[in-house]
């Protein structure tokens, strides 16, 4: 039983796409990271190193970037979640503002709509979830600005 559990609650790792910008400062921010808050800040260079990376005109705007507003899913109970991926700095989950230093917050950068992720909590439990939508992401909003301009 344990192993359907834990087939059930892994899937493989789906590509990722950073930006330049987040790419680097993501990175500083992992290393910083590094000593208060390892499991995090290694979960967050694992996801970092593992990016394709792309200047920021060029990504797709169903990818996750920072600052972004998305709707992901909780696989494990079907509840559906909206949340901006933000630094640490702006942290604010009352208001719905994840950091990407959290487990959730690691696991949905660069994530495309239609992509899953296992991620684990900070207790440990094996958890999945699906990126539904990019509702806002800055570098599009930027570009249908430039656009218009």
């Amino acid at each position: 039983m344990t192993t359907l559990l834990q087939a059930a609650t892994t899937v493989a790792l789906p590509p990722i796409t950073l930006t330049a910008d987040n790419h680097e400062r993501l990175s500083r921010l992992a290393d910083a990271a590094a000593d208060g808050m390892s499991a995090e800040a290694d979960f967050l260079a694992r996801e970092v190193d593992r990016a394709v990376v792309v200047d920021p005109e060029r990504i797709a705007p169903q990818i996750v970037t920072m600052n972004s507003r998305c709707v992901f899913r909780d696989d494990a109970n079907g509840s559906d979640r909206t949340v901006t991926l933000v630094y640490p700095e702006d942290e604010d989950a009352a208001a719905g503002r994840i950091s990407v230093l959290t487990p959730i917050g690691s696991a949905l950068i660069g994530l495309a709509e239609g992509q899953s992720m296992s991620w684990r909590t900070r207790s440990g439990e094996r958890r999945v979830l699906t990126l539904l939508k990019v509702a806002f992401q800055p570098e599009a909003a930027a570009h249908e600005t430039a656009l218009m301009h």
